[in-house]
C-alpha cells in the first residue's frame, strides 16, 4: 500500500490556503512542485533556464484536468499528471503537495461538493508506469471521513504532517 507521505514532504504542505478558483489551486501546486524540485539544483546550475517552470507544472496539471475532474467527492480532489520534460533533472519518484484551503472551492466533483483539501501528485515521465498503482490507493485513504475531518480540523502544516504519518502508520483495513 503507497503511504501518503511517500512522495510527500513537510515542505511542500500548505495550511490554511486562500485561492479564489480551481485554476489557482493548480497554479499554486505547480509552483510548490517547482520551487521543490529546483531549490537543490538551483544552487548547482549556472542558469534558471535548466530548471523546471512552475508555468510548465501547471499546464500538465490543468491539461490533465480537462479530460475529467479530479475530484474525489467528499471535498477533496486528487489533481496529478506528469512531470514536465527537463534534461537536467532525473526525478526518479513522483512529488506531492498537499493543500488544505482556507475556503473550499468548485472543483467540479462528481458530488457537486466544493473541494476544500487537495493532495497533488505528479510523476517523472519515465516512471509514469511503474506508479500508476498508487493513485488508487492514495484515493482510497483519502475517502476516510475520519482523516479528512482531522485534516480539515488542523491548525498547521505540522499537524497536517503528522495526522499523515498516523495514518500512515495506522492503516484502517488492520482497525476492521
Amino acid at each position: 500500500m503507497t503511504k501518503l507521505t511517500e512522495f510527500l514532504s513537510p515542505e511542500n504542505i500548505r495550511q490554511g490556503v486562500l485561492v479564489s478558483s480551481k485554476k489557482r489551486a493548480l497554479e499554486l501546486v505547480g509552483k510548490v512542485i517547482a520551487e521543490s524540485i529546483n531549490q537543490p539544483h538551483l544552487q548547482q546550475a549556472e542558469t534558471q533556464n535548466e530548471a523546471i517552470c512552475p508555468i510548465d507544472c501547471f499546464a500538465n496539471l490543468f491539461k490533465r484536468e480537462k479530460l475529467g475532474s479530479t475530484g474525489l467527492n467528499q471535498g477533496i480532489a486528487l489533481p496529478h499528471a506528469k512531470l514536465p520534460a527537463c534534461e537536467t533533472l532525473t526525478l526518479d519518484k513522483p512529488i506531492a503537495v498537499f493543500l488544505q484551503l482556507e475556503e473550499a472551492i468548485d472543483y467540479e466533483a462528481q458530488d457537486n461538493k466544493d473541494v476544500d483539501l487537495i493532495y497533488a501528485i505528479m510523476f517523472p515521465e519515465n516512471s509514469c508506469e511503474q506508479y500508476k498503482s498508487c493513485l488508487p490507493q492514495i484515493a482510497k485513504q483519502l475517502t476516510d471521513k475520519s482523516l479528512l475531518k482531522q485534516l480539515r480540523a488542523a491548525e498547521s502544516a505540522e499537524d497536517i504532517w503528522q495526522i499523515l504519518v498516523y495514518a500512515d502508520n495506522h492503516p484502517k483495513d488492520e482497525e476492521e
